[in-house]
């Protein structure tokens, strides 16, 4: 017996009375069918959840799904056939996943009328909505195509939904993956979209609230539109304009204006790093004097970028005269760069990486890599070699 789908006959609908049919084992649970539901099965968007109760014990239904008509309810505990129970469905949940539907409806539809392109592929996750399209789709058009969706949202049109068939079916221009037969259900967003569909919608366009894209990137034979839609997009714009708001307040500006000052602060840091080079150049310069035809030497330095180790050891290794290590950190996480002109330090390396828990490899006369061992342990290995 197939199980009345109340959804169908009205969306908003969030919980009704049912009697229990059977209930049989499913994976580490139960799977208990209803003789109708307000629950709608993953398909095409995500399922509903929240609860069975019966009489006083309330099952949790944390997924649902559909075969052969018949939909199931898993919880972790069975219910006999005959039970009378209340079903109820996570409401919040549901409006966001007619949002996410009912929104990438519309922006389907406008990209397909333009592009006369297919919708090849469609996930609504948890967290965000993605759609494949056969076409090549540039960023800036696609804006154009959000604002025309927002503009139709916003417009408030009413959204129609009918079962349709035979030559009736025939006579509709819609979007459809693989070709349809028998009782077809078609849900219509009037002047944006047509398409058979047996998921979840929102009676009205305006309901959607928003739509935003957040990304287009190249996906097999087009391209593969990241989007948010409802309170989604809601929540996601705010979290940015809070974070732009912070940004700009520690920057001193309206938060309208945060990206030209984050691109000024990225020149002036620019500047720092190569006067900091220039700088470190010198002073690297006088330590190489310092040790020109010392032998080997063995340095201790604050911490500093890996780069700058490098630079140093190899000012160092150059005029020494011998083998040069320099560590730069402190406690027991060390950077180190080892260099010796005409050197093999292969051995070396894997000896010292070895006894004080390190990586890093390099030329046999150049090496670099970071150690997790305490300053002492460092120089007595060195106090050996």
């Amino acid at each position: 017996m197939e199980t009345k789908r109340l959804f169908d006959e009205n969306v908003m609908q969030r919980e009704c009375e049912a009697v229990v049919v059977r209930t049989e084992p499913y994976h580490e649970g139960y799977a208990v069918v209803l003789d109708q539901t307000v629950f709608f099965p993953e398909g095409g968007q995500l399922s509903d959840t929240d609860t069975l109760t019966a009489g006083e014990k309330a099952l949790p239904v944390k997924h649902v799904h559909e075969k052969a008509g018949e939909i199931f309810h898993e919880t972790k505990e069975p219910l006999a056939p005959g039970t009378k129970v209340v079903a109820k469905i996570d409401w919040p949940v549901r409006f966001d996943h007619m949002q996410q539907h009912s929104g990438e409806h519309i922006c389907s539809g406008l990209i397909c009328a333009r592009y006369g392109c297919d919708n090849v592929g469609f996930h609504m996750g948890a967290e965000s909505v993605t759609i494949d399209f056969n076409a090549d789709i540039p960023w800036g058009e696609l804006l154009e195509l959000e604002a025309a969706a927002n503009r139709y949202i916003y417009e408030d049109h009413a959204i129609d939904i009918q079962l349709h068939r035979g030559a009736e079916l025939d006579a509709i221009d819609y979007r459809s993956k693989k070709p349809l037969e028998g009782d077809v259900r078609i849900v219509t967003f009037p002047g944006a979209d047509c398409c058979a569909c047996c998921g979840t919608h929102v009676m009205r366009s305006g309901q959607v609230g928003i739509v935003k894209f957040l990304s287009v990137q190249k996906f097999r034979e087009g391209v593969r539109i990241e989007l948010l839609c409802g309170g989604r997009a809601y929540r996601y714009l705010s979290a940015c304009w809070a974070q732009d708001v912070a940004a700009a307040q520690a920057l001193s500006v309206k938060p309208t204006a945060s990206a030209a000052a984050v691109e000024r602060l990225q020149g002036e840091l620019s500047a720092l790093k190569l006067r900091c080079a220039k700088l470190e150049e010198s002073v690297f310069a006088g330590v190489a004097a310092r040790y020109a035809g010392g032998g080997d030497v063995l340095l201790f330095e604050d911490e500093m970028s890996g780069d700058s180790v490098r630079r140093l050891c190899d000012a160092v290794a150059e005029t020494c005269g011998g083998r040069c290590a320099v560590f730069a950190g402190a406690g027991s996480a060390w950077k180190y760069a080892i260099g010796q002109r005409g050197g093999d330090l292969r051995a070396l390396t894997k000896g010292l990486n070895a006894a004080l828990s390190g990586r890093g490899g390099g030329k046999p006369e150049f090496v670099q890599g970071s150690v997790d061992a305490e300053r002492e342990a460092i120089e007595a290995f060195f106090a050996e070699k």
